[in-house]
């Protein structure tokens, strides 16, 4: 059986969130920020876990986020804001065709 209703995240860990805002010294960190810096897909739905520390306060935006990576970003001072899935509440569009799931 394969969900044709699966949400595939691209994960970024901490520890990747702060080497790019260190070395480009950013106060926000968005998917298009990642994406215009070679790290993510174009389109692609970001999930932060929570792999390595982060010591700035960075404000970052993402689709999902672990709950030990908020937690980090939050103790280092920073904010964590859930963008909205681009296919509204509920489940993505089915994937393949009308025989896809029979």
């Amino acid at each position: 059986f394969n969900n044709p209703f699966r949400i595939e995240y691209q994960g970024v860990n901490l520890d990747t969130l702060e080497a790019v805002a260190a070395q480009y010294e950013l106060t926000e960190v968005s998917p298009a920020t990642l994406h215009s810096h070679g790290l993510t897909h174009k389109g692609a739905l970001i999930k932060v876990l929570g792999r390595g520390e982060i010591s700035r306060a960075v404000t970052v935006k993402a689709h999902a986020f672990s709950r030990s990576a908020e937690a980090a970003i939050t103790a280092a001072g920073g904010t964590v804001e859930t963008l909205p899935m681009p296919f509204g509440h509920g489940r993505p569009p089915a994937k393949g065709n009308q025989f896809t799931n029979r």
